[in-house]
């Protein structure tokens, strides 16, 4: 009796083997594997994994190098947190790609890159998490661009705990957020450049014990003043950019108007202020050692309250441009910059 019995496992084993799709370079969710965590979990180094339209209630942790996690439709990829799940994709892999899908309605992050080098955010929408829309932790070169970012209570984009950073945030657009952008000791080759952070409490800060070799250059900021949008913790509000405990940093080129508190808020003389336009604030600038009266923040709303987020572009087909930052490129952007992805406007 025990012949047969081993002879049926064997064939039922079989059986099971041969009705696994066969996966190559190019994993299809849910076509091929039914969630992105299984076309993780599955996929060999150096794979892409792109996703059809649908909501995919799930968190998915990525520990396999060189992946790319792409949606076929950005606004219509969608990772729902349901307020349940804690993030929507945690990079934990080097040389890891995400691309064109939206993350929502995470308890902290949309995108979270945690302690890792190589790392790309393109074109992804991140509404209505609790802390950051994308946030780079303790990461090295990498680039988050041409995304959007809303209802996040702590801020739509940051970058922290790097140095040498060697991190490009480019081309982004902020908005209903506590702040748009925070660098929290983010320094050494660290660059923000032409992004648009309107229509939030704070446009954007930028801090560490010390502060060097970081280029603000390019940026709308303009009209953080949002009353719709979640609290920040300190009650700072109306407040354009902010940069604290800094030496040696770049800040040109920028944009900073409408902001009822202050536009522009240095904290040293050593910092390069060159060619921007400050224009039209409560105060265009204060260097952040003068005291200062606390402002009447509103109340703000919960995270998962804020509106939802206009339709925003789709990658293009074309290869992605080069990771360098091109400093030089970056002019004083108009007040119109990204218009169009937005929904405050100026």
């Amino acid at each position: 009796m025990r012949l047969p019995l081993v002879f049926a496992a064997i064939l039922l084993v079989a059986g099971c083997t041969s009705a696994q799709p066969g996966l190559g370079p190019e994993i299809n969710v849910p076509a091929q594997v039914s969630t992105i965590q299984d076309a993780v979990d599955v996929a060999q180094e150096g794979a892409t994994i792109v996703v059809s339209p649908g909501v995919y209630e799930e968190s998915v942790r990525v520990r396999t190098k060189g992946l790319t996690i792409r949606g076929a439709r950005r606004g219509s990829v969608i990772i729902d947190g349901e307020v349940k799940r804690e993030n929507g994709i945690e990079v934990a892999a080097p040389d890891v790609s995400v691309q064109n899908l939206t993350v929502r309605n995470h308890t902290a992050n949309g995108v979270l890159i945690s302690e890792q080098r190589g790392f790309r955010v393109s074109y992804v929408t991140a509404s209505n998490n609790a802390r950051h829309g994308i946030h780079a932790s303790a990461s090295q070169n990498g680039v988050i661009e041409q995304s959007y970012a809303s209802g996040s209570a702590d801020s739509g984009f940051s970058v922290s705990r790097c140095k040498p950073c060697d991190v490009v945030v480019r081309g982004n657009v902020a908005e209903r957020n506590a702040v748009g952008y925070e660098g929290t000791n983010a320094s050494g080759r660290m660059f923000v450049l032409g992004n648009r952070f309107s229509g939030n409490r704070v446009g954007l800060t930028s801090a560490a014990e010390r502060q060097e070799d970081v280029a603000l250059v390019g940026n709308l900021v303009s009209d953080n003043d949002e009353a719709l949008s979640p609290a920040r913790a300190d009650g700072a509000f109306g407040l354009g950019m902010r940069i604290l405990s800094s030496t040696k940093n770049l800040v040109s080129h920028n944009l900073i108007t409408a902001n009822p508190g202050v536009g522009l808020a240095p904290s040293s003389s050593q910092d390069r202020l060159e060619s921007n336009v400050i224009v039209g604030n409560g105060q265009d600038v204060r260097y952040d050692d003068v005291p200062q009266k606390k402002s009447k923040a509103p109340r703000g709303i919960p995270f998962n309250q804020v509106a939802a987020p206009p339709l925003q572009p789709e990658m293009p087909a074309d290869p992605l441009p080069d990771r360098a930052p091109d400093v030089e490129k970056y002019l004083v952007p108009s007040e119109d910059l990204f218009d169009d992805r937005a929904a405050v406007r100026t």
